[in-house]
């Protein structure tokens, strides 16, 4: 007790101190001082973001890691179709479905004596691939005709577990001759079934069975397999992983895993983390993919998966993942049905619940301005501690940018300066779309070679700039 007196009395003495200094500021400093004195406050939270556009370095196509969707268990009998036409405008290059085996009744008969039925199953591909993306697989959970309990128990017989992926992938991959689909082992096996890396309930034996059925299979279409998909990124699960692997001659065409955080550099050092352990593991470096199989802001319901906060996180998020991370896929596509009846209840979906009509949420609204960028990317330099942008050359040699402050306190504005360099002189039309209806055109004349213009961010909002000749 006495030490935490002591304590109170220490932050209230701190908080005095800082009101007097306060004080002091604002009655000693002109207006510029005072400006002075923000900026200094300002330096100490993070840094404004400084744009500088290269409009004659082209570094490459712009990879796309956002083209890729996720649906979890809302719903069993949950459809695409009567979003199909909203889904198929935000391009998705792959959907993520789990939950097969329990919602699906795939498999059927007793430990030992097993029959597949493929029909549901089908039903949900069909509408994955109606929406021009191809179905990317968790094999989860286990069937309940070789579950030892539950779901997410292990099998009776391990050859079960087997023969269950193998009659998937021949199925999906073979009868059906989709190529280039993604089997994912399973889906957070550190959360359902609390599987370890080592131990009796080993998660890497379930990942070797699975490739055993998937190599066994015959007249393929090209696939790829891969996991752990674990609630976050975990160095000493994905070191397991690619050591038990190479030391078995495994597949593992990707590793995957989950992040839900406000912490939009997590994105980047998950996947530094993972491409360095990567590098020490030659028969894996180069050739193994990096994938962030569900992402989003917050792992539990919350406010902000409805408003633009989701929106500009989902934006800068996914502008960070660019060149690290092969595949995010963005959890996830719809809402289910509130229990009290409610069109925004927090849920993580892009679109509202089957029952309120689907209806588009800001970060829907966000993924959309991003796949407005047509062209190659261009170098970008400058990036924010809360403005984050990505800017590409379109054929007809227009400049396009997206950008996006993302603030998790929903506070922070800043006025971004861009600098264009290397382009002719001339008149310049600038028009730009915001996320939050802003819209605008500007008009800017320059006799050198480059063109600055400011560009004020609201917290949390989103921008896209075309920049073109007159």
């Amino acid at each position: 007790m006495i030490k935490r007196d002591l304590k109170r009395e220490k932050l209230k003495l701190a908080i005095k101190g800082f009101l007097v200094l306060g004080l002091l500021i604002l009655t000693t400093t002109g207006a510029s001082q005072l400006d002075k004195v923000r900026e200094f406050f300002g330096k100490a939270s993070g840094r404004p973001a400084n744009f500088i556009v290269d409009t004659a370095k082209i570094v490459g196509q712009l990879p796309r890691p956002w083209l890729n969707l996720a649906q979890g268990g809302e719903d069993k009998n949950w459809s695409l179709k009567p979003i199909n036409s909203k889904v198929k405008a935000l391009k998705p290059e792959y959907i993520r479905i789990d939950h097969i085996y329990d919602f699906y009744d795939i498999v059927q008969g007793s430990p030992g004596n097993l029959t597949f039925n493929f029909s549901k199953l089908d039903r949900i591909i069909n509408e994955i691939l109606a929406t021009g993306a191809k179905p990317y697989i968790s094999l989860s959970y286990m069937p309940p005709a070789i579950s030892r309990g539950d779901i997410i128990d292990q099998p009776v017989y391990w050859q079960d577990w087997q023969r269950v992926v193998q009659a998937t992938v021949q199925h999906i991959s073979g009868t059906r001759g989709i190529s280039d689909v993604y089997y994912e082992v399973w889906n957070e096996p550190d959360l359902f079934g609390k599987w370890k890396y080592y131990g009796n309930k080993n998660y890497l034996t379930l990942y070797t069975y699975a490739v055993r059925g998937a190599t066994n299979t015959k007249g393929t279409q090209p696939f790829k397999i891969g996991g752990p998909a674990t609630t976050a990124f975990y160095k000493n699960w994905v070191d397991a992983l690619l050591k038990h692997a190479a030391k078995n001659n495994l597949r593992l065409d990707f590793i995957s895993w989950h992040r839900y955080t406000t912490d939009i550099q997590q994105y980047r050092r998950d996947a530094q983390d993972a491409r360095q352990l990567l590098s020490q593991y030659p028969q894996f470096d180069g050739l193994t993919e990096v994938q962030i199989t569900e992402w989003g802001h917050e792992s539990d319901n919350h406010f902000g998966y409805d408003n633009r906060f989701a929106a500009a996180h989902t934006v800068a998020g996914a502008i960070n993942m660019i060149g690290l991370v092969d595949r995010g896929f963005v959890f996830e596509i719809q809402d289910g049905n509130d229990p009290n009846g409610k069109t925004y209840w927090g849920r993580w979906g892009l679109l509202t619940s089957p029952k309120t009509q689907g209806v588009p949420k800001p970060r829907y609204q966000a993924l959309k301005l991003l796949n407005k960028l047509a062209g190659q990317r261009l170098q970008l330099l400058g990036q924010g501690s809360w403005v984050k942008g990505v800017a590409v050359k379109t054929p007809d040699k227009k400049v396009q940018m997206v950008i996006a402050n993302f603030d998790p306190k929903g506070r922070h504005a800043e006025s971004v300066p861009i600098t264009f360099t290397n382009i002719d002189p001339g008149k310049y039309l600038i028009k730009t779309q915001r996320l939050s209806g802003r819209n605008s055109r500007l008009y800017i004349s320059t006799t050198s070679a480059e063109l600055k213009v400011n560009i004020p961010m609201f917290a949390n909002d989103v921008a896209f700039l075309e920049m073109g000749k007159e």
